[in-house]
């Protein structure tokens, strides 16, 4: 792993967790205005999640880092983004962009944190597509920490 100094986020929380993992997938955008991005092709993306809470879980832990990367990268991982329930060729908010990734990858997160008796949240994902190329995303301010 790429050792990295992520943009942070100022919250309330006493712990924050951060877990980076990467996965290999292949995606177009279904829009002519893309360009090249229109046809198929492929990316390793690494990916940052950040979350925070105040209360642990009974083993001591914010939330299990694995179960984190096994949210996102047994899902994604040399797969065809446009195939996945997530994404929508006909509805340009959910196309596979970087940014529309990273804020499905939040929503994922968010899903699951909310199953949990110390229901953290999920502040930022940091989605990184190319070497020089890269978004974050937060969910907005004032939405009590929702995606």
């Amino acid at each position: 792993m790429i050792q990295q100094i992520y943009p942070s986020v100022t919250h309330p929380f006493q712990f924050e967790l951060n877990k980076d993992f990467h996965f290999a997938a292949a995606h177009y955008i279904p829009a002519e205005a893309a360009g090249q991005c229109s046809q198929m092709h492929g990316h390793t993306y690494f990916a940052n999640i950040t979350i925070a809470g105040n209360e642990l879980d009974e083993t001591g832990f914010l939330v299990n880092f694995s179960l984190i990367k096994k949210l996102i990268h047994d899902r994604f991982d040399h797969t065809l983004l446009n195939n996945d329930s997530q994404f929508d060729q006909h509805d340009a908010s959910r196309f596979p962009t970087s940014e529309i990734i990273a804020r499905t990858i939040c929503n994922l997160v968010q899903e699951y944190l909310d199953t949990t008796a110390n229901r953290p949240a999920c502040i930022q994902v940091f989605l990184r597509e190319t070497p020089t190329s890269y978004v974050i995303f937060r969910p907005k301010a004032g939405v009590s920490y929702e995606c």
